[in-house]
C-alpha cells in the first residue's frame, strides 16, 4: 500500500479534528484511521479545543486552555465533548469542555476567549538555533535506525506523519544520554492549511503534546523507547499570544524546570520564523520507572 502523500496526510489530520456537532453544546470527535491502543493526548486536547471554539457564537478567540487528563483514551471509540458555557462577557467567555467515553470522563478542559485588543507588550527573546533548513527530519533520522527498532514499535515509529518535525539536536531513542533537560525543534504541517485561524490553533494545540514530556526525561538518560519508564501526560495548558500559521515554521522550546515523586514538569514557548512569541505550554506528566 503507498504512503499518503503530504496533503492526504494533512488532510487526515483535519478531518480528525472535525468534530461533529450532534445537539446543541455536544459534539463528536472521529477516530484516527488505524488507532491502536491509546489515543494522542494531543487529539483530545485539540478536539475539546474545536467544540469549545464552534460553541463562540461572536469574535472572541480562544487565548488559553488548561486541561487534565484522567483517563487514556481507547481508539476504538470515538469520543463525545460536552461544552458547558460558563461566562460569556463583552471582552472575554470561559468554557469547559468533558471528553467522555463509555459514559465516563477521560479529560476536563477549560478554554478562555477575548475580542482582540491591544495593550502592553514585550516577550522572551527566541533562542538562537539553525534554520529547519539546515536539519535533518525526524522521519529521515527515523528511518536510518529502523533495523533498531523492536517489531512491536516498528508500525508506530516508521508511520508518515502529518507534523515535520526537524530537532536541533536529535536524541537517541535506544541509549540516551544524559544531557541538560532543554531542546528546540522546528515543526509544522506538511501540507498548507486554509485560512482558517480556529483550525490553526487546534493544530498547534495537537502538536504541543509533541516532545515535551520528553523533556524531564533528558537529565535520566531514559526514553520511552528503552522499556524502562512509563509515561503519561497529567495535565496540559497552552496560551495563544499572537497570531500565527501552523504551515509554517514554527519553533517550539522546551524545557524541564524539575522532576520528583514519579512526575515531571515542562514548559514549552513557541516561536514564529520571524521571533515572534506566539504561544507557551505547560504540562506535567507521570514518569514512572520500571525494572
Amino acid at each position: 500500500m503507498p504512503e499518503p502523500t503530504p496533503t492526504e496526510l494533512v488532510t487526515q489530520l483535519t478531518t480528525l479534528l472535525d468534530v461533529e456537532q450532534i445537539d446543541t453544546d455536544l459534539y463528536r470527535g472521529p477516530r484516527q484511521p488505524g488507532g491502536v491502543g491509546r489515543v494522542f493526548g494531543g487529539q483530545v486536547i485539540a478536539q475539546a479545543l474545536q467544540a469549545a471554539q464552534r460553541s463562540i457564537e461572536d469574535a472572541k478567540v480562544a487565548h488559553s486552555l488548561h486541561a487534565y487528563f484522567m483517563r487514556p483514551g481507547d481508539e476504538n471509540h470515538p469520543i463525545i465533548y460536552r461544552v458547558v458555557r460558563d461566562f460569556e462577557g463583552r471582552s472575554f467567555a470561559n468554557r469547559r469542555v468533558i471528553a467522555m467515553q463509555k459514559g465516563k470522563p477521560i479529560l476536563n478542559m477549560a478554554a478562555s476567549f477575548q475580542l482582540p485588543a491591544e495593550g502592553l507588550h514585550h516577550q522572551q527573546p527566541m533562542p538562537d538555533v539553525p534554520a529547519p533548513e539546515d536539519l535533518r527530519s525526524e522521519r529521515e533520522l527515523r528511518d536510518e535506525i529502523q533495523d533498531q527498532v523492536p517489531e512491536k514499535f516498528r508500525r508506530f515509529f516508521l508511520r508518515a506523519r502529518p507534523i515535520e518535525i526537524r530537532p536541533v539536536s536529535p536524541r537517541n531513542w535506544f541509549n540516551p544520554e544524559p544531557t541538560e533537560p532543554v531542546q528546540h525543534s522546528w515543526f509544522r504541517v506538511c501540507a498548507p492549511l486554509p485560512d482558517e485561524p480556529a483550525l490553526h490553533r487546534a493544530m498547534l494545540a495537537y502538536a504541543s503534546d509533541m516532545t515535551l514530556l520528553g523533556t524531564c526525561m533528558l537529565p535520566h538518560g531514559v526514553s520511552w523507547m528503552s522499556g524502562k519508564v512509563q509515561t503519561a501526560s497529567l495535565d496540559h495548558a497552552l496560551w495563544f499570544h499572537e497570531p500565527f500559521r501552523f504551515d509554517e515554521w514554527l519553533l517550539y522550546t522546551t524545557d524541564s524546570p524539575w522532576a520528583g515523586h514519579s512526575r515531571g514538569f515542562n514548559r514549552g514557548r513557541i516561536y514564529s520564523r520571524d521571533g515572534r512569541l506566539v504561544a507557551s505550554a505547560a504540562q506535567e506528566g507521570l514518569v514512572r520507572l520500571g525494572d
